[in-house]
């Protein structure tokens, strides 16, 4: 069951530094009209945020129109990778729009084909095609239909079923929702395709066995045979706690999917342009996958995404028949290609490796402070995830101790999106790639602060 901040406004200490600045009580008052309003004509499932009226963002700090400012650890969710309201990509934007094209759907233009073509070789894999969609989870539709047309082409059409990974989230269409590993997600769809199978995730956490031999005995388990899997879909990190899986384990999933004629797919929608401190998140395990997904950070704005992939595979549909409405957007690929330029120009999954390093050495001085209430940290550069547990519980997930944390630091000018993960009680972090020192080391400060009143609250009420 979803859970909602309220709408009355709550004082805070007033705040006041470099980089935050808390001048009202949260929600600002007058920002009470504008969320009521959107309580009134969005569905529920909108709600569920943090209730700050985001005004205007700037580099890596949001602002309201009521005097306040927070460090973003959110990245709006993990999308601003260059940082918020870069002026180049305002200015790629704008110059693109006066132009007077808008859009043009499969319609040949150049921007689309200067950013297929950055795409589809800036990764340095032989051989690559890229096809621009719109958001992630229609990234993941289309890699799911390549993965069955491969299969069905070299294996006839028991070779359909898609792997994928417990816990894992692809997206909220049927087929990202299928492939995704959280039951309740999937409880609307009532009659699912039984050629979607989960496995658990090796991260060691959860899943002590995190060897591969792991994987093959359940799939032996669950009745998989090799020569019928057409693909397996990952997540390079699980998006709900930041887990990576073991390197050799990787290593030895892409030999298999090779000896079984199974495409390897790579979900990079959050992992992707330096957020996990590298290009692409598949980098920190040495491999090359078949086919990857990739939208959120691609542009570090607009609606964009992409499949990226080996030629034979993009190409098995024949012309007009795999294509997208708003594919190649000229406006998204203008902000998409300024975007690329300044990541790498900046270096900025460099930063993120910088930053990741101050990021990671407190998350894990904390868990060594609070080993009852924080039962694991995982991530890689600027993306982290809490795992926050219930003293003595077995590594039950204790969600409203996440979510208290999360509002504190809000109340203190650090931004954080609501608890994500197994039980809702992950604390997500992922602030733009150009953070820089000062900054992350203040708001780490806060996430310290903020643990510790929420924990001492607890002690003083018991």
């Amino acid at each position: 069951m979803g859970r909602d901040f309220s709408l009355t406004p709550k004082s805070f200490p007033r705040v006041e530094t470099a980089y935050r600045r808390i001048v009202t009580a949260l929600p600002a008052p007058g920002s009470v009209e504008t969320l009521e309003k959107l309580y009134k004509y969005e569905p529920v499932a909108m709600r569920g945020q943090p209730p700050i009226v985001w005004d205007r963002a700037d580099g890596f700090q949001v602002y309201d129109a009521f005097g306040n400012c927070w460090i973003d650890w959110s990245s709006g969710v993990l999308i601003t990778n260059a940082g918020h309201g870069r002026q180049e990509i305002v200015d790629a934007v704008v110059n693109q729009a006066q132009h007077k094209l808008l859009t043009n759907y499969c319609f040949p233009s150049e921007i689309r084909a200067r950013l297929v073509e950055k795409l589809a070789t800036m990764f340095g894999e032989p051989d690559r095609k890229a096809f621009l969609l719109t958001t992630g989870s229609e990234a993941v539709e289309c890699a799911i239909k390549l993965c069955r047309t491969h299969g069905v082409k070299v294996g006839g059409r028991s070779k359909n079923v898609i792997v994928s990974f417990e816990k894992a989230f692809h997206g909220r269409t049927l087929g990202s929702q299928q492939a995704g590993g959280i039951p309740t997600l999937k409880d609307w769809i009532v009659n699912l395709d039984p050629g979607f199978v989960q496995v658990p995730f090796p991260d060691g956490f959860r899943t002590k066995d995190v060897s591969f031999d792991g994987f093959l005995r359940v799939m032996m388990e669950a009745g998989i045979q090799g020569p019928n899997v057409a693909g397996v879909v990952l997540e390079t990190y699980q998006g709900g706690s930041a887990s990576f899986a073991p390197v050799e384990y990787m290593q030895q999933l892409r030999k298999w999917c090779t000896a079984q004629r199974a495409l390897l797919v790579c979900d990079e929608v959050q992992a992707g342009f330096g957020r996990t401190g590298t290009m692409a998140g598949y980098h920190h395990y040495g491999i090359v996958p078949d086919l990857s997904t990739w939208g959120k950070g691609i542009s570090s704005s607009l609606p964009i995404s992409c499949v990226i992939g080996r030629a034979d595979v993009m190409d098995l549909h024949p012309p007009g028949s795999m294509t997208s409405t708003h594919t190649g957007n000229p406006i998204c690929c203008a902000a998409a290609l300024a975007n690329i330029e300044i990541i790498e120009r900046e270096d900025l999954a460099s930063n993120a490796r910088r930053m990741g390093a101050i990021l990671h050495e407190r998350l894990a001085a904390m868990k060594a402070r609070y080993p009852k209430e924080i039962g694991w940290v995982d991530g890689k550069g600027l993306v982290a995830g809490i795992a926050c547990v219930k003293p003595g519980a077995s590594h039950e997930p204790d969600p409203d101790l996440a979510w208290d944390a999360i509002e504190t630091a809000m109340g203190k000018g650090v931004l954080m999106f609501s608890p994500v993960g197994f039980g809702g009680a992950t604390i997500k972090i992922c602030p733009p790639l150009n953070i820089h020192e000062e900054a992350m080391r203040e708001s780490l400060d806060v996430l310290e602060e903020s643990f510790a009143e929420v924990l001492a609250a607890r002690r003083a009420a018991a």
